[in-house]
């Protein structure tokens, strides 16, 4: 059985050559490692391996000469016209390399590929971002769905991670009903009584 990864580069350093493409399931735990460490300093949020496991196919991965992942990159489609850059993290061992920006440019062409306008990020790294076109925006015009996560961390009462925006050249705005903030079910979860039969 053969199966197709995707490959955008091979830079060769003096431990070999890194290779950026597709994250496999394979990767997840490399990932969450990955993730998880830099969570721990209070970079961004942690990542669950049932999370991971479950978006898989959102993430970009740089792999070292034995194929393990040491940096990750994520695309997380919000609507139609706005995407989020979420997870960039490369290894401690192999910073300085230009992984971050490779790993980031290959999600910014993922969205144009999927015809995503706005490509936006939560971040500490403001310089980092400037540099490929991102500029910093008010965190209130986000649609309220760029914030479902937030309530898993432990700043969100004093969050100050700055918010910024990449419009995407020559991908078109795209005419769709904008996000709302969802809007809680009126619905009661039914019970199954002890003779078998459910109730509502």
């Amino acid at each position: 059985m053969s199966f197709l990864v995707t490959h955008w580069f091979v830079l060769m350093n003096d431990e070999g050559s890194i290779i950026l493409r597709e994250a496999t399931i394979a990767d997840v735990p490399a990932i969450a490692q990955i993730i998880n460490d830099a969570a721990e300093f209070g970079l961004m949020l942690p990542k669950s391996l049932a999370s991971l496991y479950e978006n898989v196919r959102e993430f970009r991965v740089a792999a070292g000469g034995a194929g393990e992942a040491i940096g990750v990159c994520g695309l997380s489609i919000i609507w139609a016209n706005l995407a989020e850059i979420v997870s960039l993290a490369v290894d401690p061992g192999y910073r300085g390399q230009g992984l971050g920006r490779r790993l980031t440019e290959a999600c910014l062409d993922e969205a144009a590929r999927l015809g995503v306008r706005q490509v936006m990020t939560l971040t500490y790294e403001r310089a980092f971002f400037e540099k490929l076109g991102f500029a910093v925006v008010d965190r209130q015009t986000l649609p309220l769905k760029v914030w479902s996560e937030c309530v898993r961390c432990p700043k969100n009462r004093a969050c100050d991670e700055i918010a910024m925006i990449r419009v995407m050249e020559g991908v078109p705005e795209l005419e769709t009903p904008k996000p709302t903030a969802p809007v809680a079910d009126n619905y009661v979860v039914p019970t199954v009584r002890s003779g078998g039969a459910s109730e509502k």
